[in-house]
């Protein structure tokens, strides 16, 4: 059983930005890819973001945060990041990392670990 641990979520004025932490319980996350989604109250769970697996080579995003958003991930940590730039209000989630997706990366049921979220506020 991986445990995930996500960090860094707060409150921040549209424009600002934060950088989520999530930590993996073991190592063995070097070997799954890994994403980050968002849910909204009253909403679904969303994709946010996806990097492959080793050396994250490779990385997806959703439309809505193309080009704000950024995902990374350092294996010696046993860590993902994600840094968000340019917040809006509608980047107001509670956001989750997640790992090892098998099938479609996009889809959060795709997934088997999921960290407890962490909420991310963003004012006007």
């Amino acid at each position: 059983q991986v445990l995930l641990v996500e960090s860094g979520g707060g409150s921040v004025q549209a424009g600002g930005s934060l950088r989520l932490s999530c930590a993996a319980s073991e190592h063995k996350i070097w070997t799954y890819p890994m994403g980050w989604f968002r849910q909204a109250a009253g909403k679904e769970r969303e994709f946010v973001a996806v990097i492959s697996a080793n050396s994250g080579t490779t990385t997806f995003y959703a439309a809505s945060v193309q080009g704000r958003f950024t995902i990374s991930r350092d294996s010696a940590k046993e860590t993902v990041y994600l840094l968000m730039n340019g917040l809006k209000t509608e980047d107001t989630a509670v956001y989750y990392c997640a790992a090892d997706p098998d099938g479609n990366w996009e889809r959060a049921e795709d997934y088997a670990y999921w960290g407890q979220g962490t909420q991310v506020t963003v004012s006007s």
